[in-house]
């Protein structure tokens, strides 16, 4: 391994330092105490000239062996961001150009016994405008991003993470680095690069069997044979292949059936099932040169991606089968957890997606404007039972399709397929993320007459390209070449369609800022809900870390220079304006701490109301829309400190966002909604049997903690994996029932109790706006804090009803088992989670209680 300490240097020589392998520079000056935090403040801007500068990364190594001894040895880089040059010993081995690439150079013949080994760096920036430049035949949009984000142009022009550009949700860090492994690699005979494998169930034989690919580098001469064995012994499950490899590179791919006596438990996402793996050692003994054992976790699931026509709908069905079983998706789409990657530890990773999982999601999307993650993070997805739509790495842009170009992506694709595939929880393959919508809405002004070359450029891309590359590499899960896409429809329309956004087909991404967001009838009725969202602020704490005390308000230079999204703030008071007074606080600190809590307060409602409304329509189809089978909101993580859609902040704390996606993607869940002055309530169940259940709808005036009425209706059977109507009212005879209310005096709760435990969060449904809301007092909050084990236990107390209360611990690292809730009773009990070890006196002494009347 050449991990480790390498001396980096700028262009000129003037700054050197030890950089750390895999590293960038920014983290090396920043570990060196030579600039300041990347995000502290406006340093995304004082720190362009680190990218605008070409660094280069040395360092010498001693052979730890004879070298005279190995026929071949080889200098391997997992991953090289981006742009460079490299030398061994002085001689020009190769050059890079694509961050998502592996590259391997053949060093046996200028290999010594101390060797010197550079890597000359090219800037980003200036790279991507000379390959713009260069491109004289006609130009590829967008050139630049739009001024309030900031960033850097040309962004297409070069394989890199499109993001570090940046993006309306974070910053411009066009990073340089040894991003991945580095190492030398030495051997005789012949040497194993890569071994995948990927599950199949033979109908026909009604059996599970594994397909193991393994490609190696034969250096001898002549053909090598030998026996290779593969043994899963849970599964009385052992078969030794004959093979005979080639000179050169070249793969061998075995057929595994499983014994059919022994019963295969399959792979299920999270809330269907285990996530079980099996123990799987493949043995390679040839005939000349060591014996090689791989050791590596079989795991048995199908996936199919069904678009059927539905009886009463035009279009086509675009739903997910996992295991013959179709399953909602429930989640959110994934950003790259920090500008500079090396920082993003498994321990990061496993928090992020541990808090996916502990907030019911069962999937995720990695967005095709940053990266393909790191192994680590399938791994975790894998056991924790989180689904994967896979974007391949462009985003929002066109994309040249000259032969050097098309070469370097087919090197990418084909590197990445291989590195994936083994995944159970990755159960799509997408081509870009909105490059369909781009040409067909005409995002980038092109005259009509100019349309075809860039059509013509789209269909070489992603699909005699990708596509193509992704079926031969992969045949075990689905291609879509776009999203949004109309999926089969756009196939049939030469793969770009009239509109990519029409609700009958494959899926749609949906934003609208200005429209009441509790106006559920604005939403798209669609066949999957692959993007939607709302923007918030992060925790005071969280901004705290990189701003100064006159950052602190709502109109500073700090807060609009984070706001990459164009009039984003407006946007947040605009869609708060519509429910909620906005805070007229004197004291400029508290009327801040105000505004964020009512940006967190509104994008957790807005959502919760959008969600629920794409798992009411699962099971119905009106107007010829419906079926809803997916929901996934825009966006799950941070990329720093920032005003943004996400519902974790930078650093993992769950915004109150986070707290609602745990109930409104609950199992089972009732749902309400008003049409026409009569309130609906389904039951959506994600359950695999239909339960008979009661249901509880209570109604409360805002001024007591006393109920005015209560109902139970019992025996309501919510039918597994639906949603189906189980109440309806119409509020006139509900106000009338429980006298002495009105919409704006009252408010309605309600839940599904079941046998055996089971039971629905209480969900709640506003008559009025909150502004209008008659009859709710100040509160006197308290709670008291005691230690249970590993948890704490925090018991809450108020003396009238709270909406919205809200549990904050400052720097403390950790999650609430419930955020946010309307608070209807005198007591509460709220459990933490601890992500680090803290004591009662450190939480009492950071708490902070907030509830919707606290904002004055």
């Amino acid at each position: 391994s050449l991990r480790g300490s390498w001396r980096l240097a700028n262009g000129n020589g003037s700054v050197v330092l030890r950089g750390e392998v895999p590293g960038c520079v920014h983290t090396a000056l920043h570990r060196r105490g030579l600039i300041q935090d990347p995000y502290y403040r406006f340093n995304d801007m004082m720190y362009r000239w680190i990218s605008l500068d070409n660094w280069t990364y040395s360092r010498t190594f001693k052979t730890p062996f004879d070298v005279r001894k190995s026929q071949k040895v080889n200098l391997v880089f997992e991953g090289v961001d981006t742009v460079a040059q490299i030398l061994i010993n002085n001689i020009t081995l190769g050059r890079t150009d694509n961050m998502f690439n592996r590259y391997s150079f053949d060093i046996t013949s200028v290999i010594k016994e101390v060797n010197f080994v550079e890597v000359r760096f090219l800037s980003a920036i200036s790279y991507a405008a000379e390959q713009s430049r260069c491109h004289k035949a006609y130009s590829i949009p967008p050139v630049c991003p739009p001024p309030v984000q900031k960033g850097e142009c040309h962004a297409n022009f070069i394989r890199k993470e499109q993001c570090s550009f940046s993006w309306d949700w974070g910053p411009s860090f066009p990073t340089q680095g040894i991003w991945k492994d580095v190492r030398m690699e030495a051997y005789n005979h012949y040497h194993l690069i890569h071994f995948s494998l990927t599950s199949f169930f033979v109908k026909s034989a009604w059996q599970w069997s594994l397909e193991i690919e393994s490609i190696f580098d034969v250096v001898s001469s002549k053909p090598i044979a030998g026996l290779v064995t593969v043994s899963i012994p849970k599964l009385q499950t052992q078969q030794t292949f004959s093979v005979k490899l080639q000179p050169g590179e070249g793969s061998i791919v075995l057929l595994v059936n499983i014994n059919k006596s022994s019963t295969v438990e399959a792979w299920w996402p999270n809330g269907h099932g285990k996530q079980t793996g099996y123990n799987m050692t493949t043995t390679f003994i040839m005939e000349a040169g060591y014996q090689i054992e791989k050791f590596s976790k079989a795991y048995f699931r199908t996936v199919e991606l069904v678009q059927e026509s539905i009886p009463g709908s035009p279009g086509l069905s675009f739903y997910f089968r996992i295991n013959g079983r179709p399953i909602f998706i429930k989640g959110s789409n994934w950003i790259p957890a920090d500008s500079f990657q090396d920082r993003v530890t498994y321990d990061i990773l496993w928090l992020l997606l541990k808090s996916a999982a502990d907030a019911n999601m069962n999937a995720l999307r990695v967005w095709g404007g940053g990266v393909y993650e790191q192994d680590e993070f399938y791994d975790i997805c894998d056991e924790l039972g989180i689904m994967i739509w896979q974007d391949f790495m462009f985003a929002c842009a066109l994309y040249p399709t000259d032969q050097n170009y098309l070469e370097s992506v087919r090197a990418e694709v084909s590197h990445q397929v291989r590195r994936l595939k083994s995944h159970p929880s990755i159960i799509l393959w997408s081509g870009n993320n909105e490059n369909e919508a781009a040409i067909a809405s005409n995002w980038f002004s092109i005259p009509y007459a100019d349309r075809e070359v860039y059509i013509k450029d789209y269909v070489m891309l992603y699909v005699k390209n990708i596509r193509e590359i992704v079926l031969t590499e992969d045949k075990s899960r689905p291609f879509i070449a776009s999203s949004p896409t109309n999926g089969l429809e756009s196939v049939k329309e030469g793969w770009l369609s009239q509109n990519p956004y029409d609700t009958h087909y494959g899926d749609t991404h949906f934003y609208d800022y200005s429209n009441d967001c509790w106006n559920w009838t604005v939403y798209p009725k669609t066949r999957f809900a692959s993007e939607y969202g709302f923007q918030s602020w992060p925790s005071f704490s969280t901004i705290e870390k990189v701003s100064s005390t006159e950052d602190w308000s709502y109109t500073s230079n700090f807060s609009l220079h984070r706001q990459h999204h164009e009039n984003g703030n407006d946007q947040m008071l605009q869609q708060i304006g519509h429910h909620f007074k906005l805070p007229q606080s004197t004291d400029p600190i508290k009327k801040f701490k105000d505004m964020i809590y009512l940006t967190q307060v509104m994008q957790a409602q807005c959502i919760k109301t959008e969600t629920e409304f794409y798992r009411f329509s699962q099971s119905e189809i009106i107007k010829g829309e419906g079926h809803t089978m997916g929901a996934l909101y825009w966006q799950l993580n941070d990329i720093w400190q920032a005003p943004s859609w996400a519902s974790l902040e930078y650093g993992g704390k769950w915004k109150l966002l986070h707290y609602f996606a745990q109930n409104f993607f609950a199992p089972l869940l009732p749902v309400a909604y008003e049409d026409k002055g009569v309130l609906y309530i389904y039951g959506v169940s994600d359950l695999h049997v239909d339960h008979k259940l009661t249901l509880r709808v209570v109604v409360h005036a805002w001024s007591s903690l006393e109920p005015v009425c209560t109902l139970a209706k019992d025996s309501v059977t919510v039918k597994a994996q639906s949603a189906v109507p189980i109440y309806k009212e119409s509020i006139n005879d509900l106000l009338e029932r429980c006298r002495n209310c009105t919409r704006k005096s009252c408010v309605i709760t309600f839940c599904l109790v079941g046998e055996g435990g089971l039971q629905s969060p209480m969900n709640h449904h506003f008559l009025s706006s909150l502004k209008d809301a008659v009859g709710l007092e100040k509160t006197q909050l308290s709670a008291s804090v005691s230690q249970r084990d590993d948890i704490y236990v925090f018991v809450l107390q108020t003396t009238a009803i709270a909406p919205f209360v809200s549990l904050d611990v400052g720097n403390i690292k950790g999650r609430f088992s419930d955020n946010g809730f309307l608070m209807t009773e005198k007591k509460k009990v709220v459990v933490f989670y601890p992500w680090e070890p803290t004591s009662v006196e450190e939480l009492e002494k950071a708490l902070t209680l907030t509830s919707l009347v606290d904002v004055v």
